[in-house]
């Protein structure tokens, strides 16, 4: 059996013709996955709208209600960049119940993947940068209220710091957030992970993946995580419109292949959400992503 992919057609909201973000990739990823055969023959596990109580983990309620009521003042909806809209507030909903649904999957099968999530840059009263609620966020703190874990930690490599989710998790010793990014990247004003790792553009896939190698082991050593909650980002690619670091797609595949592999073979559960990706060929963009379900699917053999 291969591992758990969780999809929702609610992953794919309605948009005003032209606008930059690439929605239509999430329905675009689960026609490839689906041609691959990657979500078994039961195919994908859909997930439940994360319920309010849980998103109150981590926002406000005030700015929870106003994402639900299309309320959100419109300083809040130009910072997060999409409409305050009913198709939007469910795709949010839905992305975030599937990447807390991944992560219960992940603790019982030891891997699985989302085929949306990483929303890093939405903090505690607020969305940003195309992130609605944190879903990785929200998903950690769910467990470690239930007590289904005890310490999480979050390997973002989205080619932007994961601002948000470092901002929400500062001085929480039950969550440690690791982001390594481009250094002259989104957002301006980097706030500050318990680690992160400034890389400079153009950075290449051979002096990306020894950086990688030289932290993460030893970061999974030390800290000895109960769940991985990994952002699979693919706009470090050469392609990609936000993009700065130069990866190729085979450096990527390497990448989801090695971090993967490194939490695998130490027995610690990890959640794969995708992450950015913002290369205008859609198709193209699908593809790159699904390199995050194709090297899940080979560690779940290994």
């Amino acid at each position: 059996m291969p591992p758990p992919i969780v999809h929702h057609p609610a992953f794919r909201a309605e948009m005003p013709a032209g606008h930059r973000f690439p929605m239509d990739k999430f329905s675009r990823l689960a026609a490839v996955l689906e041609r691959e055969g990657l979500p078994g023959a039961d195919g994908f596990h859909l997930p439940e709208p994360v319920d309010v109580e849980t998103l109150r983990l981590v926002h406000t309620e005030d700015y929870v209600r106003g994402v639900i009521e299309q309320s959100l003042p419109a300083d809040i909806v130009r910072r997060i960049g999409m409409p305050n809209s009913e198709s939007v507030a469910t795709r949010a909903l839905a992305a975030t119940g599937g990447t807390l649904l991944t992560a219960r999957l992940a603790l019982e099968h030891g891997i699985a993947c989302n085929t949306a999530g990483g929303s890093h840059h939405a903090s505690a009263e607020s969305g940003a940068g195309f992130c609605v609620f944190n879903d990785v966020a929200v998903a950690a703190r769910r467990l470690l209220a239930e007590g289904a874990i005890g310490k999480a930690l979050v390997v973002d490599l989205d080619v932007h710091q994961g601002d948000g989710t470092a901002r929400i998790f500062e001085g929480d010793p039950n969550v440690f957030t690791f982001s390594m990014h481009a250094e002259k990247n989104f957002p301006a004003r980097k706030a500050v992970s318990d680690l992160d790792i400034d890389l400079a553009d153009g950075t290449g896939d051979e002096a990306y993946l020894a950086r990688l190698a030289e932290i993460l082991p030893a970061l999974l050593a030390r800290e000895a995580p109960d769940l991985v909650f990994f952002n699979a980002g693919v706009d470090p690619h050469a392609d990609d419109k936000l993009g700065r670091l130069s990866l190729s797609d085979d450096g990527l595949a390497r990448r989801e292949a090695f971090v993967l592999g490194c939490c695998l073979e130490r027995q610690i559960p990890v959640a794969g959400v995708i992450g950015g990706g913002y290369d205008a060929d859609i198709d193209r963009l699908a593809h790159r992503h699904a390199l995050l379900h194709r090297a899940a699917l080979e560690a779940f053999k290994a």
